[in-house]
């Protein structure tokens, strides 16, 4: 295991309990690995959040965009049963959790707020959508009897 040190430019070999206590944003990389001094290099954890946040920004708009692209199809679809609301708020739910979990600390808060509040207006319009397809069902219902 290696560690660049910023002042003297120049590799050292660290112990891998070191490593371990490290907490930073996890770089995988699939199928390419770089290497350092004859030794495969797959994994990078990059520490500091200023370099991480425009990796992090990247992964999470692309996943954005795409949540988007999801959404949008599920509420515009003509579902009678529901499900197609029931999956959008499970989606944005989701999101909302991942990005709580895994990136919160990478990001501004000005990105965060302007996803939530987008991510909102959707949760906002799928929920009344699903509930007035219940009551839509409801009223049904109650007229047969």
């Amino acid at each position: 295991m290696y560690v660049i040190i910023k002042k003297k430019n120049k590799y050292k070999l660290i112990d891998k309990e070191e490593i371990n206590n490290i907490v930073g944003f996890q770089m995988t990389s699939h199928n390419k690995n770089l290497t350092i001094n004859d030794s495969s290099v797959c994994n990078i954890e990059v520490v500091s959040k200023v370099l991480a946040h425009p990796l992090v920004y990247k992964k999470v708009a692309k996943k954005y965009n795409k949540l988007l692209a999801i959404l949008t199809e599920l509420l515009i679809s003509d579902d009678d049963s529901g499900d197609s609301f029931r999956e959008a708020l499970n989606q944005i739910e989701r999101f909302r959790v991942e990005v709580k979990n895994k990136y919160r600390e990478y990001l501004k808060q000005k990105e965060l707020e302007m996803m939530s509040k987008q991510l909102k207006a959707l949760e906002k319009e799928a929920t009344v959508r699903l509930y007035e397809l219940n009551n839509y069902y409801t009223r049904q219902t109650s007229k047969g009897k």
